[in-house]
Parts: C-alpha cells; structure tokens; sequence
C-alpha cells in the first residue's frame, strides 16, 4: 500500500513534549493501531512552539487537514482515533487544524494560524518544527530544502553571498548583534590554507531554549546555512559546538548529517564545484562562559575554556590559529531564507535598524509558555498580553527579564517598546539570545538579582579578578539584605545601606575592568532591579521585610491564641525550636529563632498561624 495514503499520525517529540509524556502517547497510539488491525505513519516531529499545550499529538487522514490535539493523556488516544476513523471530530482537546492546499478542511474547526499564539508570529527559522519529521532529508526537500545551497554554488560567488547577507541587515542573533556580512566579509578577505566557521550552539541563559528546539525540529536547515556560510567564507571545515545536556538534539543532528553526507550536500567538490565542507560535532561540557566566542575556541582546542583578550580577533586569528567565523544556530537558520527570497523581501520585515524576526523563548508567570518568532518591531505588551495570554491566574505583572543573566528587567511603563537591538538598549535590557522570563506581583525583585547573580558567580571562568571577586561580592550583598541580621548586630542597618551603595560601584568596576562580554554584562540584572525596584531594595533593608513574600527568612509568622488548639504539631515541625507552649494552651513564636521556613503554617490544621510580610 502507498503510504502517502495512509493516516498520518505526529507525536510531538522535542524535549517539551517528551517532558510532558509524549512517548507514553507514542506507545498508546502503537498499541491501538496493532490491536485494531490498522496501518498508519507514525511521525515524531520537533517543537511547535506551543510548550503549554504539550503533549501534542496531529492527525491527518487521507485528503483531509491536519489536526492538532493539545494535552493529550493516554486515557484520551483511543477516543480521539475511534472517532476520526470514522470520519467524526472527537468532541473536546481540539488545538485547531492546519492550512494545507489540496485537502479538504474540518468544518467549525478553527485554523492553527488563528490561534493567538501564532497569529502574529512570522515563522522563518522555525517554519518546519513541529511540521516535518526532523530525521527525514526527503521531508526537508520536499519543502525546498537545500534549494538555496545549491542556488548559492551554481548563480552566486563567495562575494556575492556575503554582499547578500550584509544587504539583507541580518545581525547576529546570539546576543551581540553584529553585522553578519560585515563578520563573514572580514574572514572572507583574510587569505589562509584552512579557514573555519563555528555554529555557536551552547545556549547556557536560564531560560532560553530556541537553539535548542531549532536543532531538534529542524536540523537540516541548520546544515543548509552552515554550508552556505561555509562556501561564502571559503571554510572547508565546521564545528557545531552544543552542550552535552542536549542529546536528543544531538543524536537528530548526527542523523541529518549523515544524510547530508549521503546525499552529497557535504563533502568533497560538493556537486562538482570547487567547494568542499565538513562539518563535526563538538560537545561542551556545560560550561556558561563558553557561550563567549574565544572560550569557546579554546574549548574546541581541547583546553579549558577560558576568554581571551581581543584582538586579534577570531575572524584574523580563531580555531587553531586560523581565520574563523563563529555565528549562533539562529543566524545561520536565517541564511536560506535570506538567499532563497532575496535581501530585499528579509530586509522588509523589522525595523530600520533591525531587520528580520526574532525567536524568543517565553516562561515565566505567564498563560502560553514556548517558542514564538516575531518581526522585529513587535512590542513587548502584544508578546505578553497577546499572544502568551497574560499573567498567570490573572495576577498584576510587575517586569520582564529579557537577555538572560546578562540583560535586564522591564516594568509595565516601558511595554510599549519595539522589540529590536537599539530600543531595548535605551531602557537598560537588551537582546540577548532571546530568552523573556515574566514575573507577576508575587515575584521579588531582589531575589530575581540574586539569582541571576548567584548563577553569574558560579559560572565565572575566574580568569579576571574583576569577574570573579567582584560579582561573589555583589552576591554576598544581595543575600545580607534578604536575610534577618546576625543577633547582637548594632549597625545592621546601615551595613546594609552601605551595602547598595557598594553594589553600583562595584558594578561599574566590573563592567569597566573585566575580561569578557560575561563580565562586561554581569552587573546588569542587579543595576536593572536597582533602576526600576529600588523600593524593593529599601523594603528589605530598613524595614527588614520583603513585599513579595518570596525571602524566607525576612518572613515573620503569628499565632493567633483564640484559633489555637495547643495540638503540639507545629512546635513538633518547628526545624528551630522557635515555638514554645504546653498542650492543649496556646502556643508563641519567639520571632529571634525563628527561620522564616513556614513548616509552621504548613503543618497547623486550625490556621491558627499567618504570615507577616
């Protein structure tokens, strides 16, 4: 039987839905499917976007859309292929259904493209994820796949492609936001045996997971646009560097290279040109501060990765001394497009001075988490309130972190700004790699500082003393104003004044003296809290209590004597031996030993305690 006629069936597979138990799902649909005599293609594909609403599972019959089922349980499988066997449309756990030209449409069905989430997104990079099966090169062809490589070897010289790229204003996407013709036209004039391209693969921003799914839903697009950037520097060989913690990203990737190599899109005197390229895998060690581009190099080399001044510069001098161009999965996802269109139709879409769209990773407090790419121009409120759905349980947004540990936080006042490289620069945040992480009224903003400085201090190389001592010092700061003073303490109080004062000097110290763009950036979470949320800073300090809740240890708790039973269970549960009291009477908390733990609260039956914050 041809199998363009059977019933297509796609498990979303990326690390999201895995999460959430999609190969449970793939097992229940197997089981049916052989139980009840039926053939039909199972497809695992990548990451839709749509993380929130994982486990996904798509269904087309023969002639018919695709259907898309959200949050799919194994409970549900059956129902759900009992009746679209029958030509039924299951009564509940309906996403939506594709466009596709040809089939015939569900009626009272709305359109995935309708959806919110998806109505204002442009997808380039991320076109094919969750739509095709990733380890499939006849999948990726079929949608004009490697089109633009072989229109780059047989219409275009080297130059031209860079003069394309450059024309088309596409910055590099990993955070700098430099100009990616003007990078690979710097390499490309630098005359050498041997010249490398590196794919930046090593996303290490608490949550920012783009490159990520890129690799794991599409990994042939990658390839496609590492061998057009290879061909236009004149590199005959290239590296993927991606974390170890990537696996199944990296076990799709090996598949698709293996198929490019077999298919002759990689290799010698590729298609009878002059051009030949190879790529490899090297996988990182997890290591934060081999996301800088010459630690990375050094990774590479077999040595720890550790920054190195510039310059020269990697485009003169990179990977074992050679001329080396080093571009993030996301830039060189844009490649394709970019030739396979023009410059002109990539250099419509954005802004004037930032062109094109921008995958972002939303999580934090909001309805819709996932992938989304937008035009560059796109505000912050419509990202938020529109397309993620808004705050979680319709809470009152207070920031959102945009950049990662190295950018910063941006209150309601600013949501109206454009999302692009300059207008996020003016209100201290910037670009980044692309991760949004939104924080509703529940959020402390000075825990949020000290989080992302607790992950900055960890994740420092210790090359620079700048880096290394100045943000444990930062730290040490920012957990003596989140907790209770020492007893005894006579000038608590203004040590911890002077403890803000010394934060904004010792921040423009390390931007100023340190070694790397992870220096450079380091203080800016803290800077960003201390702009917008100076208040929260005061709170903590004089008044030795945080608005939110969130600091534990400021936390105060009562005991209300008419609700209390003397059961013993808390003064059982208390870690401190903070309460004191005899059965069956009422029970106090001594407010000097007590920890802020809540096992208290927790453990009392009568709510009889409550929280002073």
């Amino acid at each position: 039987m041809n199998t363009e006629m059977l019933p297509d069936i796609y498990i979303g597979s990326g690390t999201c839905g895995l999460g959430a138990g999609a190969d449970a799902i793939r097992i229940k649909v197997n089981q049916y499917l052989e139980r009840e005599g039926i053939r039909a293609n199972i497809i695992e594909v990548g990451c839709i976007g749509l993380c929130s609403s994982e486990p996904l599972m798509d269904i087309r019959l023969p002639k018919r859309t695709r259907l898309s089922f959200e949050k799919v349980t194994t409970d549900q499988v059956e129902p759900i292929l009992d009746e679209l066997f029958v030509g039924r449309l299951p009564a509940s756990g309906i996403l939506g259904q594709f466009r596709e030209e040809g089939m015939k449409a569900w009626e009272g069905v709305g359109f995935i493209d309708e959806l919110p989430f998806f109505a204002k997104q442009q997808r380039l990079v991320l076109q094919n994820c969750g739509i095709i099966n990733p380890i499939s090169i006849q999948d990726y062809r079929n949608r004009d796949g490697y089109g633009a490589f072989l229109k780059s070897l047989r219409e275009y010289s080297p130059d031209e492609v860079c003069d394309l790229v450059e024309k088309s204003g596409l910055r590099g996407r990993g955070g700098g936001g430099f100009s990616t013709g003007k990078k690979w036209k710097l390499a490309s004039r630098v005359k050498a045996e041997q010249k490398y391209l590196v794919c930046n693969a090593d996303e290490g921003d608490p949550g920012a997971f783009m490159d990520r799914a890129v690799v794991e839903g599409d990994p042939h697009r990658l390839i496609e646009g590492m061998a057009i950037a290879g061909y236009a520097i004149g590199a005959s060989k290239a590296y993927v560097y991606i974390r170890a913690e990537y696996p199944l990203a990296i076990a799709r990737l090996r598949i698709a290279l293996d198929q490019s190599r077999e298919a002759g899109f990689l290799g010698t005197r590729i298609f009878g040109s002059d051009f030949s390229f190879e790529i490899k895998i090297k996988m990182g060690a997890g290591a934060f501060v081999c996301g800088e581009e010459t630690a990375l190099l050094e990774s590479i080399e077999g040595k720890r990765g550790m920054p190195k001044p510039r310059p020269p510069y990697p485009s003169e001098s990179g990977l074992f001394g050679k001329p080396t161009v080093i571009n993030n999965v996301e830039t060189l996802a844009n490649i394709p497009t970019i030739i396979e269109k023009g410059a002109d139709w990539f250099a419509s879409i954005g802004t004037a001075k930032s062109k094109g769209t921008k995958v972002f990773a939303l999580s934090g407090k909001v309805s819709l988490t996932g992938l989304i790419e937008i035009p560059m121009g796109t505000t912050l409120h419509e990202i938020i309130f529109e397309m993620a759905g808004g705050i979680r349980g319709n809470k009152a947004f207070k920031a959102v972190q945009i950049g990662g540990p190295s950018g910063g936080c941006i209150t309601e006042a600013n949501l109206g700004i454009e999302v692009d490289y300059d207008s996020l620069l003016s209100v201290g945040a910037m670009m980044g790699s692309g991760g949004l992480v939104v924080m509703d009224e529940e959020t402390c903003m000075v825990d949020v500082a000290k989080f992302f400085m607790d992950f900055i201090q960890r994740e420092s190389c210790g090359k620079c003393i700048p880096c290394r001592e100045g943000t444990r010092r930062m730290l040490e700061i920012l957990e003596s104003i989140t907790c209770k003073p020492a007893q005894g303490e006579r000038y608590d109080a203004l040590k911890r004044f002077k403890g803000i004062m010394q934060l904004e000097k010792l921040s423009s110290v390390i931007k100023d003296t340190s070694l790397c763009g992870l220096g450079h950036s380091a203080p800016n979470p803290v800077l960003s809290t201390l702009k917008w949320f100076r208040h929260e800073y005061e709170s903590h300090i004089f008044e030795r209590k945080c608005p939110a809740g969130v600091c534990t240890s400021l936390r105060t708790f009562t005991i209300d004597v008419n609700k209390c039973t003397g059961c013993t269970v808390c003064l059982k549960k208390c870690p401190a031996g903070a309460i004191v009291g005899s059965k069956k009477t009422p029970h106090f908390i001594v407010e000097d030993k007590c920890i802020g733990c809540g096992a208290c609260e927790e453990a009392c039956k009568f709510d009889a305690i409550t929280v002073n914050v």
